[in-house]
């Protein structure tokens, strides 16, 4: 058995031991009390960031080519279930494109629209050598269209300074390049004005 003085020193370490923010004269004065209260300070657990998966940089994606066309992918026959989509997908969009549509609402809906596997021409150009140029649209940028045309060939074409037109079901829709200058994800959530200056 412990004498009195090892049981009031083990007693004082275990109370300094328990309640590490009391002072010592605090401690001796909860031991003149009857009852102890011993007070119970969990350690606070630190959370551990969790780290998002990081992309590609632009530099790794044109090294891996991860958004370029195959030469022997390049053909117009193959895009044309595409085309067949896109048309289904808007006239879903446009609740059917019947003819009695209003024109305002159809052009809203095309300006927002996602536009790959659409057919497209260039109407107007300053560049005369773009006019004409008629093809399926297979990749969408912020400032070029990539057209597949029906001779296989992939034409890179500016959306600055030209003129685009688009024809579904009977409605033909024309899209001024240098005010569609957007990616096709932040197209859907800008908003057009429905009046402004019409130029190439």
């Amino acid at each position: 058995p412990q004498g009195s003085e090892e049981a009031k020193a083990f007693v004082n370490a275990f109370l300094k031991h328990s309640m590490p923010k009391k002072k010592d004269e605090a401690i001796q004065d909860i031991l003149t009390r009857k009852a102890v209260v011993l007070e119970h300070y969990s350690k606070k657990k630190t959370k551990q960031k969790r780290k998002k998966p990081k992309g590609f940089t632009a530099k790794q994606r044109r090294e891996m080519r991860l958004f370029e066309i195959e030469p022997e992918q390049q053909r117009y026959a193959i895009f044309l279930p595409l085309h067949e989509l896109w048309k289904q997908y808007i006239r879903d969009l446009c609740h059917g494109l019947k003819p009695d549509a209003q024109p305002h609402m159809v052009q809203g809906k095309l300006l927002k629209a996602d536009l790959h596997g659409a057919i497209v021409t260039v109407t107007k150009s300053k560049c005369p050598s773009y006019v004409g140029i008629t093809g399926i649209i297979l990749q969408e940028f912020k400032h070029v269209f990539k057209i597949l045309t029906k001779e296989d060939k992939l034409k890179v074409v500016p959306k600055l300074n030209n003129v685009f037109s688009l024809e579904i079901d009977g409605f033909i829709s024309y899209i001024y390049g240098s005010k569609f200058q957007l990616r096709a994800s932040e197209r859907s959530a800008k908003k057009f004005k429905l009046k402004g200056t019409i130029d190439l």
